[in-house]
């Protein structure tokens, strides 16, 4: 037997027992003819003490030890004199009267602590290390509580856990397949499923009207800021559902897990449209824990002589209340900021509205006091409050209001840590027209059912169809997404050539999930929660990275392996695959 407790739950009812600990050596300090030991394991520590008067033999021996050394103790649990209540054991210690060396260590590359002093790429190198830290040990913990939630809520829904393929066929649409050579079909590949889109389609076509699965994805994109390429969902689907039937249901696993995992009770999520997102926030991913909304103002400040307006196809303004004692200095540093080439302004305009009640502005050669209040009053704008302007193409300059909003409410102590907004974003335009490539694209994926009005417009004005798509978002971030699907394999034909496949193309890469439809589909819909990021968020954290166990690095590498890694010639022979690089 190497424990019969762990280094978290002995208290002071064990006193006087008899017990035996197994765990990592977190530090050692010899005092004099004592030394005392924190022995770590994954519940917590305890404090092991060794009497040079009692045992020399033994007192010596654990003196040798070092940090994160391997051991197996048996001991008798005595109260502590200096009790440190800053963890569970701190009330007792043990005697140690047995000790036996489980293995040696090397002194570790960093200190095994929650204040480490490694850095994230040495500490990626040694993850395993790295997870021996309380800090980082509790984030992969709560993922796993928050996946048994998820499992509990899901099974009490009657919904079916079911796995699907890791090795299917690849498609060009969307973001880009990693591809797997298949040795015994010479010249041919598999691809790492995007998400198992097709396939919950199929199950629903099969019967089983409720599914979900906790499934590994795989995009081989460039990689931003905490990006994973291969990434965890909550995959989901329905049959015989509405859209409103899917909102509520997820809606009540996310007050669910709120409740269950923080103890938050969230009131209803708003609904808001695409349409309303874009025009009041600047992106279909808006943070509504503070209003700071973008406000177009084309028709008071275009035609006035000011060749900047003049020539921008959307002015857009936000109020930060109360900022109209921004120095010179401190608006220098918002316009460098939106000058980035992250953000691409390419300048600033500003309209102080001074406690005094005069005004200021950058722009004031060119408008007078009174057209510069009619702008305040639009604004509802009071003494003491800052008006800043951008201006440019549509779609640029909506990114980057909606860029500046949030920066300014970091400055502003706006945005709160503990405060969770979410809301549904519906109501999507079912295409996209892309410029470069003189096509439509599908906004969510191809076999997103547009609304039920709108599908006989679907030939003529495609561009003005709505989709039966919705996101949720918490926080400005994306946490999922889904829609109800194309059930109908005439419509689904048409979608594919209004996205440019030819009947071959479609039937070669979809001819399986067509050909399903003609065997009575149900009506069917579901979503994809992120569950990587839905971890991150509910524990009050940006980085997705501490929640998965062994991360790939910003440049999609995992540094700990070395991988991804050249292979052996005779590897690539048995594929008959050739390099040519």
């Amino acid at each position: 037997m190497f424990r019969t407790h762990n280094c978290g739950e002995l208290n002071i009812s064990h006193i006087d027992q008899n017990i035996q600990l197994s765990g990592w050596i977190q530090k050692s300090r010899d005092l004099g003819g004592l030394t005392f030991i924190d022995l770590r394991d994954r519940y917590g520590i305890t404090q092991l003490i060794f009497n040079i008067e009692k045992d020399e033999n033994l007192c010596l021996k654990a003196r040798k030890l070092g940090r994160e050394c391997v051991i197996h103790i048996e001991g008798i649990v005595v109260e502590r004199s200096s009790k440190n209540k800053k963890i569970k054991t701190g009330e007792i210690e043990i005697n140690v009267i047995k000790l036996n060396i489980l293995n040696l260590s090397k002194s570790p590359p960093f200190t095994i602590e929650n204040n480490t002093d490694g850095g994230d790429d040495l500490r990626m190198k040694f993850r395993y290390l790295d997870l021996r830290r309380p800090i980082s040990k509790n984030k992969i913990i709560f993922r796993s509580k928050i996946v048994q939630e998820i499992r509990k809520f899901l099974n009490s829904n009657e919904f079916i856990e079911i796995e699907t393929p890791v090795l299917i066929k690849s498609t060009p649409e969307g973001a880009r397949d990693f591809i797997v050579p298949s040795r015994m079909n010479e010249g041919q590949f598999y691809a790492l499923p995007q998400s198992p889109q097709t396939f919950k389609q199929l199950l629903m076509v099969s019967g089983f009207d409720k599914y979900f699965q906790i499934v590994k994805c795989f995009r081989d994109e460039d990689l931003r800021a905490d990006r994973q390429p291969e990434f965890t969902q909550i995959d989901c689907e329905m049959s015989f559902v509405t859209q409103d039937e899917i909102l509520n249901k997820f809606e009540n696993l996310i007050k669910y897990l709120f409740d269950s995992i923080l103890n938050v009770k969230l009131n209803d999520f708003p609904r808001m449209s695409y349409e309303d997102a874009m025009k009041n926030y600047g992106n279909d991913k808006p943070d509504i824990r503070f209003d700071m909304k973008l406000h177009e103002i084309n028709n008071l400040t275009k035609n006035k002589g000011f060749e900047i307006f003049d020539n921008s196809e959307l002015i857009l303004g936000i109020n930060a209340n109360e900022c109209s004692n921004y120095s010179r200095k401190s608006l220098d540093e918002i316009t460098n900021w939106v000058k980035r080439p992250q953000i691409g302004a390419s300048g600033l305009i500003y309209i102080k509205f001074n406690t005094d009640k005069s005004i200021k502005s950058s722009i004031d050669k060119f408008f007078n006091t009174s057209e510069l209040k009619k702008i305040l009053d639009y604004f509802n704008a009071k003494p003491g409050d800052l008006i800043l302007i951008l201006s440019g193409m549509k779609n640029k300059v909506r990114k980057q209001m909606s860029e500046l909003r949030i920066m300014m409410a970091n400055r502003m102590g706006l945005i709160k840590k503990n405060e969770f907004a979410p809301i549904w974003i519906i109501d999507f335009p079912l295409l996209e027209w892309d410029d470069e490539s003189n096509r439509f694209h599908a906004m969510h994926h191809p076999f997103t059912s547009p609304k039920q009005n709108h599908i006989d417009i679907l030939s003529q004005s495609p561009e003005k169809v709505l989709a039966n798509a919705y996101d949720l978002v918490l926080n400005g971030n994306e946490i999922g997404g889904g829609s109800i699907r194309i059930h109908d394999m005439n419509l689904q034909k048409l979608l594919f050539k209004l996205l440019g496949f030819s009947e071959k193309e479609a039937q070669n890469q979809f001819g399986f999930l067509m050909n399903a439809f003609e065997y009575g589909a149900p009506p069917h819909g579901g979503i994809a929660l992120g569950l990587d990021r839905l971890c991150a968020l509910l524990d009050g954290n940006e980085s997705i990275r501490d929640y998965i166990a062994f991360p790939k690095n910003n440049s999609g590498r995992d540094i700990m392996i070395d991988a991804p890694s050249h292979i052996d010639n005779s590897q690539l022979s048995e594929l008959n695959l050739k390099l040519d690089i």
